[in-house]
């Protein structure tokens, strides 16, 4: 085979390659936006761990402005604290997880942030289901959980965990405010003097003491005047007896 007709050959076998470079490329397309998690200790039971979470932008109008995650079993709301984020952005509990959001991110821009978690809970592994909410208002949804290794159009980030260390054990949830007691029919009564009205018994002892001594003061009067009485009688007496003598005499 001569030079000039090497040429055409390796013409065609590099028009071919080129070609089946194009097909490839447009099979594949672009990589689909996702959300993401990994942790400082993925380990089960881990204490102070940190998470990190990345959202991919998907618009091309519009930033991302806030992320709404759900927290997986095992994960209070309130043993969450905000370690990281886009600047002016604040994390507010909800009653199944969290919300972190602020002025929206410049459009392409990935939302990545990372919290501290007091401690994971002793599972295989843990799913983020998350929302993320673009200045624009659309939303993206990655709250789908894939089982049995089957590939999901809008999967939640998931992150696995390794086996709990050794001696590795559960932390005791925070303590609640004491409820204050209110009182029953079964409370122990005080032992402290009761201030109450004395009861009829009682009551009646009192008057009838009360009564005794009054009925003492009276006699006691009575006595003093029967005697002041008879002592002036005996002295009229006198007064009459002396008077008619002195009659008699005369």
């Amino acid at each position: 085979m001569t030079g000039t007709q090497r040429l055409p050959r390796l013409r065609s076998l590099g028009l071919a390659a080129f070609g089946a470079l194009v097909v490839l490329g447009i099979t594949a397309g672009p990589a689909a936006a996702h959300a993401g998690v990994t942790a400082s200790d993925p380990r089960a039971l881990a204490e102070n761990v940190t998470l990190s979470f990345t959202s991919e932008a998907e618009s091309d109008s519009a930033g991302i402005a806030e992320l709404r995650v759900v927290l997986p079993k095992g994960i209070a709301p309130d043993a969450v604290a905000l370690k990281d984020a886009p600047e002016g952005w604040k994390l507010t509990a909800t009653p199944d997880g969290y919300s972190i959001g602020g002025t929206a991110l410049a459009t392409g821009t990935d939302a990545e942030y990372s919290i501290t978690v007091r401690q994971l809970p002793d599972e295989k592994a843990l799913a983020f289901k998350t929302l993320e909410t673009y200045g624009d208002g659309k939303v993206s949804r990655w709250i789908e959980v894939p089982t049995n290794g089957e590939k999901v159009d809008n999967p939640a980030p998931v992150l696995e965990l390794k086996a709990a260390a050794p001696g590795a054990k559960a932390i005791a949830p925070s303590p609640s405010p004491t409820p204050t007691p209110t009182p029953s029919s079964n409370a122990v009564p005080s032992e402290q003097p009761s201030t109450a009205a004395p009861s009829a018994p009682d009551a009646a002892a009192n008057a009838a003491a009360t009564n005794a001594k009054a009925a003492g003061s009276s006699t006691g009067a009575g006595t003093v005047l029967g005697v002041v009485a008879a002592v002036l009688v005996l002295a009229a007496a006198s007064a009459f007896w002396w008077l008619r003598r002195g009659r008699s005499q005369a």
